[in-house]
This record gives C-alpha cells, structure tokens and sequence, in this order.
C-alpha cells in the first residue's frame, strides 16, 4: 500500500537519508587506521533495502563503486534468505566471483529489523591495505588468478547475533599482514554500518515505518524522470567508439581492445560492450558488476551530475555484457587492477557520445588509476608497511574552458591525495618533488589538464608495484584537439648513473635512498590548437604550464624574446604555415 506524502515531508526525509549515508561515511573516515581509507577516501556508503535495491549513497567516496553495492547484499540474500538475518549480524565478503573486483575491496554490511521485519542494510566497502597474497598490498601487476591477490571471502557472518566468530576473525589474523591496522579499519566498518542503523530507526521512529519508505519509493520515480528528461536532449541515434589498453601486464605488449556502442531512443539509453575484449590472463579483469556499474558512471555524468544516486536514476539504462569480457570476467581471473581498464570503458562511453552530444563531452582524461604500491620496514618501530596512494591527472579540454589540473580520474570522484606532511610522517619516505608536469596536457582551442610529477626517496630501501597506462592510446583529443601525455613511472637506485623506466612493474626492490618519480596523464585537448587566443598560450607559458618551444611548434605561437609577451607578426606567419601544412596532409 502506497500513501500519499507531502512534498515538505517527501524532501526532508529525501535529504535525512542521504545524511544517514553521509554520516556514515563520516564515521568511517573519522575513525579508520589507514590513510587510504583515512586521507584518499577509497570507500563506499550506503543503504540498500530489503531487495538489495540502493536507497541512498553518500556523495563521498569513490564513484567507482556507484550503484554496485548490492551486488555483495543481493548475494547475501541468495545464501541465506530474509529469514536468514538476526539484528546483531554483521556480514563481509570481498567475493571477486560476487563483486567483480580487486579483494581488498572488502564490502560490510548489517541487517536494520524495525518492528521484526527486515527494512535495510546499511553497507561500507573500504580499501584494506592488505588481504595475504603474494607481495604485500596486492596491486600485482602480474597475477594470472586470484589465488595469488589473497584470501577471499565469500559472504560470510562475522558476527552473528553480535557475537563474533572468533574462528574467522583467527583465520583473517593469520592470512594478513599487520592485522592490528586492517582490523582498525574493519572496526571502522562496523561502527559506520551500526551507526546508519540507529539513524534509520531514529528516522522511522519519527516519521513511520510506512511513510519513509513512501518516499523512498517516490524519489526512485522523481530520479528516472529527471534522467530520463536529460536522455531526452541528446538526439536519438547509435554512438560507436573504440580505444584499447597497452597490455594485460602479463602477455606484454598484446593490445586489450574496448568497444562500446551507446544507443539513444527517447528517454531510454542502452550500452552495449559487444566487441570488447574477451577476458585476460593478467590481473585487469573485472567481473560483471563492475562493468554494469561503469555503465551507470557514465550515465550519471552524461544525465544526472547532481541527482542523489539511488535506484532510480538507473531505470533508463539496458546494458548489454556479454559473458567472460574484461569485464563480466569469471573467477579465478586476476583483477589487482581491476580499476585502470573501467576508467577507460567510462571514457570510451562519453567519447561515443560526444558524436550526438559534442557540447556536453570534454576530451579524454588521463583515465589511469596512477598509483604506487610501497612496502618496507620502519627500523624505528621495529615494524613492517605498507603504502597505496593514486596519483591525480589532467582532465581533457571542455566546449568552453580548458580541463582541470592535477584531478583524480572519472572514478575517483571525492577522494583526496594524501599530504606530503602525513605521508612523511606516517612512513619513512621523502617527496623531493611535487609540482605540474610542463606540457602534459593536450594542445586545443581548449586546453588539456596538466598532470603531475611527484618525487618519493625511499629511505631505508623496499619494495614497488606500480602501474602506469595508456602509454600506447593516450588521452584523446577531440574536433582537432591533440592527444594529453599519458604516464610513466621512473626508478633511480643509488650509485646508478641512469634511471629506468616503467609502464608495469611488481615486486622492484628498491634500495636505500632509491628515487621514484611518478609523471601521470595530461588531459586531451578540445577543438584546433591554432584557433586558442594567443594571450592565453602566453600566459600557459608564464604560468610554466607550456614551455615556450611547445607554445610556437603546438600552438603556433611566438614569444618575444626574454619575455612572455607574444610576437603577433611572427605568430601570424607561423600559424598561416602550419594551418596550410594541415589542410595539404588533409588533402592527401
């Protein structure tokens, strides 16, 4: 039975639960042991409803995991049924089979019973910083199963009817490293989770059980209309785009082909991954939640940037997945780096796009997940480390302004960098460098964002993995716009006079006082370099953004000698030849 609810009740209590998300995700940050799930925010909140369909998620957090919480939930319900639930349980899994991703992406969830009937489950996933396997972190660059990633569970009770299973928690314990620090982080999870269950009492406790989920259903239907009016505004039609990855990290140097095919009737969208590559041997598979949730990542961006995310706003989507791609992998396959192929499946759906809509579309970003994975020992302490941190890129060129700066990727959404301050306390690491990389973002009318270099030095030596991509398919330009710089990794040891560079790299033991300098992605540039204001490439190369050769061999544009003022005769004869030099080559 469905009442009729006023728009003043229907709003606050909208907005109350998306507070009770929000808050959680507050609790989790504010309580947490690791800095990347502390400082980086690489988690996930929200509630789910008896059906494992999304009541509401906070706004903080990873995009990544938009809408694919209740792939975990939706599990849960299969193994044990609505009647399988107690008030007290607290249920995990990190499933790569159910969740479709890396397995220190653990996902926790409790069941809300209000007047003995199961209303909600409020879930977290988070970031462990460790889960076993072979080389401490994860993030292998060379998996070929996931047996070697670590130890996976499948939805299992951790606590139930509150009261722990002290033979899982003994089994975690001796299949980790540094438990103390993950189980802080799992104590966060749990305490964010039982959290969301009293404001949700509290919340049906004022406003009945009855009417809250009233409005629940009301603002699934409010979010479809709003999406499905801004489906309507880009015209209807098929939209093909292709782009590719440099290798699976383990059959080096062998493209990995994506393909999307976007169709648009009405107020209805349909994404299509047909063509895309089957799944591979190396660890960036991803299973089909994931794939399904990339999906919903770009609709949200193209339909319904500010709608709060709940089931609805996912009503007009089909998505077409094909079994055993990239992306619908099936376990044992490897998915370390499960995250760097989806940013690029999320790029390639705008890019198809941009040929029915080029007014909402930047050009690519550097759509790399950038980030490095060290391991060592602090002598001080007597103890052992580990560190995750991704690294912010250049966003591609817009239709009216140049692309962001040094801005994590499509995927990242909120989630912050970790401070050179923290960083260099918390771990016996130095950042002699972090600054914008000169002229890594794409030449355009617009320009492309710039990425970054930073500088570690490695104190008393360690361990790296990291992985850098697109070296081959970097970020692209679109109408005339040139490609962003894509990313790479360097690694001088002490005493060597060269240093070496790398795309992919696992288990690298870096001796005291080795030097890692990360360069991550520029953005791709919009629109024909030679029609950007001259003043305004001036001012790149002021800001140290260009370097003044760039700015006359990309842009056309000559500077005054020992000044940043532009020569606007020799600017004017240079661009007149470089734009006869584009339509002779067009002409061929």
């Amino acid at each position: 039975m469905t009442t009729k609810v006023d728009a003043i009740t229907s709003e606050v209590v909208t907005n109350a639960l998306i507070a009770i998300a929000d808050e959680m995700t507050i609790n989790l940050a504010r309580t947490a042991y690791n800095t990347i799930v502390y400082e980086v925010r690489d988690f996930a909140t929200g509630l789910l409803d008896p059906e494992a369909r999304l009541i509401a998620q906070a706004p903080g957090g990873l995009p990544l995991f938009l809408g694919d919480l209740d792939a975990a939930v939706r599990d849960g319900l299969e193994l044990y049924g609505k009647e399988g639930f107690q008030p007290g349980d607290v249920i995990i899994t990190n499933h790569t089979g159910t969740c479709g991703q890396h397995l220190n992406n653990v996902v926790v969830y409790t069941p809300v019973f209000y007047g003995g009937e199961l209303v909600a489950f409020p879930t977290v996933r988070a970031h462990w910083i460790d889960v076993g396997g072979r080389l401490p972190g994860g993030f292998l660059t060379d998996a070929v199963t996931s047996f070697e990633e670590g130890i996976q569970i499948r939805t299992v009770k951790l606590y139930r009817a509150g009261a722990p299973d002290q033979d899982l928690f003994r089994i975690l314990r001796h299949n980790i490293r540094n438990p103390d620090s993950v189980f802080g982080d799992l104590r966060a999870q749990i305490a964010a989770c039982r959290l969301g269950e009293r404001r949700l009492v509290d919340l049906l406790n004022k406003y009945g059980c009855q009417t809250v989920f009233d409005v629940v259903r009301d603002s699934w239907q409010h979010a479809e209309r709003i999406v499905r009016a801004e489906i309507q505004k880009i015209p209807d039609g098929a939209y093909e785009a292709e782009s590719f990855l440099d290798d699976d990290g383990v059959d080096l140097g062998r493209p990995v082909p994506i393909k999307v095919k976007v169709t648009i009737k009405e107020s209805d969208i349909t994404v299509d991954f047909t063509g895309t590559s089957p799944q591979v041997r190396g660890p960036i598979n991803s299973g089909s939640a994931v794939g399904v949730s990339a999906a919903k990542l770009a609709l949200k961006y193209l339909a319904a940037p500010q709608v709060p995310v709940n089931e609805g706003c996912f009503r007009p989507l089909t998505v077409v997945l094909p079994p055993r791609t990239l992306i619908s992998a099936q376990e044992p396959a490897a998915m370390s780096w499960w995250q760097t192929p989806i940013l690029t499946v999320i790029d390639t759906i705008l890019k198809a796009v941009a040929q029915g809509a080029p007014e909402r579309i930047p050009a690519g970003h550097y759509s790399d997940l950038a980030c490095i994975l060290l391991a060592g020992r602090i002598p001080a302490l007597e103890r052992e480390y580990t560190h995750v941190e991704p690294l912010a890129g250049g966003w591609g060129g817009r239709p009216t302004a140049d692309g962001a700066n040094a801005t994590y990727t499509i995927g990242h959404g909120d989630t912050y960098n970790i401070p050179v301050e923290v960083l260099e306390t918390r771990f016996p690491l130095l950042i002699e460098r972090y600054r914008l990389r000169t002229d890594s973002g794409g030449p355009g009318q617009q320009r492309g964002g710039l990425g970054l270099e930073r500088t570690y030095r490695i104190q008393h030596g360690g361990m790296l993995n990291a992985l850098s991509e697109r070296s081959q398919c970097p970020p692209w330009g679109l109408w005339g716009g040139a490609p962003g710089a894509s990313g790479t990794v360097v690694v001088k040891q002490p005493g060597r006079r060269t240093a070496k560079r790398f795309q992919k790299i696992t288990g690298l033991t870096l001796e005291p006082g080795a030097t890692i300098t990360f360069f991550s992605g520029g953005g791709g540039g919009y629109g024909n370099p030679l029609d950007r204001e001259p003043n305004r490439v001036a001012e790149d190369v002021r800001l140290g953004y260009v370097s003044p050769s760039a700015s006359r061999e990309r842009y056309g544009v000559v500077m005054k000698p020992g000044s940043s003022a532009v020569d606007e005769i020799s600017t004017e004869r240079v661009r007149t030849r470089m734009r006869k030099a584009t339509r002779k080559r067009s002409s061929k």
